[in-house]
């Protein structure tokens, strides 16, 4: 075997700073690693000795891409420490908000970072060139999911109008119903874009390794807000409240993220952990999507993560102009949130983009923050990405390295990694 050095600085078409090494030769490996560069950002420490009516507006700005699940996990959090019970109009518009994230996200990772590999191209920007209709089409759907984004939260990103105990603001009827209208025309341009990441999927390497899936599970229903913590390895789920005997979080010396190990030394979250953990209850254009792509079983290939988002955006949509017809057929009702802060502590937890994403807090008798814990998903997944690494490039290495950057980029990539978001802890050891 060749020597082969491969030093990545830093991994394009992700969010934030991930570099890759290996260095191979004299017939072995010699070293593999995934590592998190990143100054820790420290955003526990923001929200402490901060009122409870402004940890929504500090915690959206962890996060660009999933402000809205930031938003959605503290208030949920909010919410549990302080014994609030919303109504159900408002948990329907909670989740139809979730949901515009879920696409405009999906989206964005399939059509500006994922496809410029299958299509042999550095970025998006020669896409336009050469694949004008795929890139208008992905731009037509983030379009809607963003207008989606406004309608609910106030605003693409940093939402505004949620509030402990409700909104601040309902959307009126007349702009659901147009909502409806305009996730009813997407499913069209969802199958298209169904058909042309078919065409390209012997683009994504074939590579298999089992690990752990982590995902919320409730019953009879592919969940991304609501439920308890469930595994590929264990029938039994285990309470939000209890969250932190399932993250186990530790520190790698390679990287300023925590690293997260449940029942095995790594285990992943995002949407190929909710397809393996709910698939029986994808709606039916997400099933005749994944049965398309040939999706069945559990799956053990990190580049189907991709697919997997594909197959969500399909059951999002779905989902939500079902949702959207109950809450028209009920009647949007005005609503007051009336809070009266109280001591206490809570779980907040939603199934962000990239994976389940937690919150802890505790208030005092003011609604003062005085304690925070919170895990991002790409936090989970670090560890999960070097044990790919670790599994793929003995499988790889006698390739050449330019074939083996692609690949390991790839894999990177498909992981749709906040790398910024993870880096929010450090322990710093004075000697």
């Amino acid at each position: 075997m060749s020597k082969k050095s491969i030093n990545i600085q830093h991994v394009t078409r992700i969010e934030g700073h991930g570099n890759i090494v290996v260095n191979a030769g004299d017939g072995h490996i010699e070293k593999v690693e995934w590592q998190v560069p990143e100054a820790p950002r420290l955003f526990e420490a923001m929200v402490l000795g901060r009122s409870w009516e402004d940890m929504q507006t500090i915690v959206s700005r962890i996060c660009g891409i999933c402000s809205i699940s930031h938003s959605l996990a503290c208030i949920k959090g909010i919410e549990a420490a302080m014994g609030i019970v919303v109504s159900e109009q408002t948990d329907k518009l909670r989740l139809l908000a979730h949901y515009s994230e879920q696409l405009q996200s999906h989206v964005l990772h399939i059509g500006y970072l994922v496809a410029p590999d299958l299509l042999g191209a550095k970025s998006v920007v020669p896409l336009v060139e050469t694949h004008f209709d795929l890139v208008r089409l992905v731009i037509k759907l983030h379009r809607q999911a963003n207008a989606w984004s406004d309608l609910l939260a106030g605003r693409t990103t940093h939402p505004i109008t949620f509030k402990p105990g409700g909104f601040s603001k309902v959307p009126a009827e007349a702009s659901l119903r147009d909502l409806h209208a305009g996730l009813t025309n997407l499913i069209p341009d969802l199958k298209t874009l169904s058909s042309v990441l078919l065409s390209l999927a012997d683009k994504l390497p074939a590579f298999e390794r089992e690990t752990e899936y982590v995902a919320l599970r409730q019953p009879d229903t592919y969940t991304f807000y609501h439920g308890q913590i469930g595994s590929s390895d264990a029938t039994e789920t285990v309470p939000l409240n209890r969250f932190e005997t399932v993250v186990n979080e530790y520190i790698s010396p390679q990287s300023t993220a925590k690293w997260a190990r449940w029942h095995r030394e790594s285990y992943a979250v995002g949407a190929l952990a909710r397809f393996n953990l709910n698939s029986a209850y994808l709606s039916p254009l997400a099933q005749e999507v994944a049965h398309a792509f040939g999706l069945r079983g559990k799956l053990t290939n990190p580049y189907l993560n991709t697919v997997v988002q594909l197959v969500e955006c399909a059951h999002i949509v779905e989902t939500s102009l079902a949702l959207l017809d109950s809450l028209l057929t009920a009647g949007v009702q005005p609503e007051t949130p009336n809070v009266k802060p109280r001591a206490g502590e809570g779980v907040g937890c939603v199934e962000a983009p990239r994976g389940i994403l937690f919150h802890r807090y505790a208030f005092d008798a003011q609604g003062i923050c005085t304690a925070a814990n919170l895990v991002i998903p790409t936090n989970q997944n670090h560890g999960n990405i070097q044990k790919d690494f670790e599994a793929l490039v003995p499988q790889i290495i006698d390739r050449d390295e330019e074939e083996i950057k692609l690949w390991l980029e790839m894999l990177v990539r498909s992981y749709d990694p906040c790398v910024s978001c993870s880096t929010h802890y450090l322990n710093v050891e004075f000697v």
